[in-house]
């Protein structure tokens, strides 16, 4: 079968559905591939490249009439005609939104794939292209903020004075705003985000940013996304939001749900009450009561609403890349035997949720799919399980003893050792109480390398066991010094064998 990559026919749109990477993965597949000329021009993908990956480099009818054309979104009627009958199309169709272009396609007897209806499961993450444009969006907000921001980021001390480094706020922890945070975080910003599920506090603090909790938050939905909140929480979170937002000197708005109006977070007043020079980037295009959606706006206190809504566009070679991929992971599971012939396996739920329509029937809405981790409720009437029996809690009468054989022989040792050299018992104990914070403050991540590093300081203890094993007269200090060296030397080419490893992970093979 042949897939057609059309030049997008919207005014504006700089992305393409396939560039040369992906092409050369669709032709492995088995399919032949034809690229309108320019297709990919205005993404830095010239018509050569294409040639290159294996495509032929065709017309605009010629396009049009491949057994599947691909594009980024719907597209106008004079082209939907030009598609032949029994033909398929891939695209963003806004089905959630415009659920009445299924019924177009099934006249026409196309069958109609809704990139942007994949269900929020698991295994459908790689075709999902409402995360791989979120994400890039999510960047773009940011370098979007900082260039009407006008001052650094981070923070610094020069022989000029001090810059303390910018405030950002992020109002929801999804695939756009987790990327503005991590975004914001790399380039010095003091980053917090709130979310209304309280779940995300994990995945906004494993990116560097304080998570501020709104009281009463709102529960996610079977289907992925946070429920309705009530009227209570509702003005909870805009108080809340009021506040951040005046503390803030940047703040990123990214509510938005597929298929319904953006939620409103920042009302006229919570602008009116942060500082000059302020900004706001409203991803959505309607969280904050000012936005002028695809414009910049600067309010009469001189805060500046950025209402660009399309952020993904502003980067288009590597989103046109990320949204190839997404079509290249759906043609992976559509062609099973990589024959290049499409199989439309119904029973596949993540095929049955994008297939709006199919030999002229309509498909949409397709059947609920729950992605909530919840357990579920048991049926009334249905028999509780019995809870499992508490285990019995162990006795600690072995671990007190330790500790106590442990402080005898503390103590014993203190008596023994000459009065000049108690003030390194004190040395001693303030840098484990020291250190013990230190190491229980690093992300876990980071304790592998620390460790393997740090290691290496005990080349330290292995010179002074040395130097006392030479200069010892006590069979006591002779056995401690050979201890202290044993266990120095396991430090050292151990950390220096784990720290091997680890470099060994990040060098590519010949």
């Amino acid at each position: 079968m042949r897939i057609g990559i059309p030049r997008e026919p919207a005014e504006g749109q700089k992305l393409v559905s396939a560039t040369p990477d992906t092409v050369g993965k669709l032709i492995k597949l088995g399919y032949e591939v034809i690229v309108e000329a320019g297709a990919g021009v205005d993404a830095s993908y010239p018509d050569q490249l294409y040639r290159d990956a294996g495509a032929e480099v065709v017309g605009p009818q010629e396009v049009w009439q491949a057994d599947i054309v691909t594009t980024l979104d719907t597209p106008p009627q004079d082209k939907i005609d030009q598609l032949r009958e029994g033909a398929v199309l891939i695209s963003r169709l806004g089905v959630r939104i415009h659920p009445e272009i299924a019924e177009v396609f099934a006249e026409r007897n196309v069958t109609a794939i809704s990139m942007d209806a994949v269900p929020r499961i698991t295994r459908a993450q790689a075709m999902d292209v409402l995360s791989s444009m979120a994400n890039i969006a999510g960047y773009r907000a940011v370098i979007e903020a900082a260039n009407a921001f006008g001052r650094l980021f981070t923070g610094q001390v020069t022989a000029a004075g001090k810059m303390p480094p910018a405030k950002v706020y992020v109002i929801g922890a999804g695939v756009a705003g987790l990327a503005a945070i991590g975004t914001a975080n790399s380039m010095g910003a003091i980053v917090q985000a709130t979310d209304v599920r309280a779940a995300a506090a994990e995945q906004v603090e494993s990116m560097g940013a304080e998570f501020v909790e709104i009281p009463a938050p709102a529960q996610e939905s079977s289907d992925g996304y946070a429920k309705e909140m009530s009227e209570d929480q509702a003005k909870a979170a805009l108080k809340l939001y009021t506040e951040q937002a005046a503390a803030s000197d940047i703040v990123i708005t990214t509510a938005q749900i597929p298929g319904r109006p953006a939620p409103l977070l920042l009302t006229a007043e919570a602008v009116a009450g942060m500082k000059p020079g302020s900004v706001i980037v409203d991803m959505a295009g309607g969280n904050c009561e000012l936005t002028k959606a695809g414009e910049v706006v600067v309010t009469d206190n001189g805060v500046t609403i950025i209402g660009f809504t399309d952020l993904a566009n502003r980067l288009p070679g590597q989103a046109s890349q990320l949204y190839g991929q997404n079509i290249v992971n759906l043609m992976k599971l559509m062609t099973p035997e990589k024959d290049g012939n499409i199989v439309f396996n119904l029973d596949d739920e993540v095929v049955r949720s994008i297939t709006i329509a199919r030999e002229k029937d309509v498909l949409w809405p397709p059947p609920a799919i729950s992605v909530s981790a919840a357990p579920a409720k048991p049926a009334p009437g249905a028999a509780t399980p019995a809870a499992p029996e508490p285990e019995k809690p162990k006795s600690h009468a072995m671990r007190n003893f330790w500790i106590f054989v442990a402080a005898v022989l503390g103590i014993a040792l203190v008596a023994v050792t000459p009065f000049s050299m108690l003030p390194y018992y004190i040395i001693l104990a303030l840098a484990i109480v020291a250190g013990f914070y230190v190491i229980t403050n690093v992300t876990h991540s980071l304790h592998t390398p620390l460790m393997s590093e740090t290691n290496a300081i005990s080349g330290i203890i292995l010179v002074g066991a040395i130097l006392s094993l030479a200069q010892s007269t006590s069979w006591i200090v002779t056995g401690l010094a050979g201890l202290a060296i044993l266990i120095a030397s396991i430090n050292i080419f151990g950390g220096f064998f784990v720290t091997h490893r680890m470099l060994k992970m990040f060098q590519k093979e010949d």
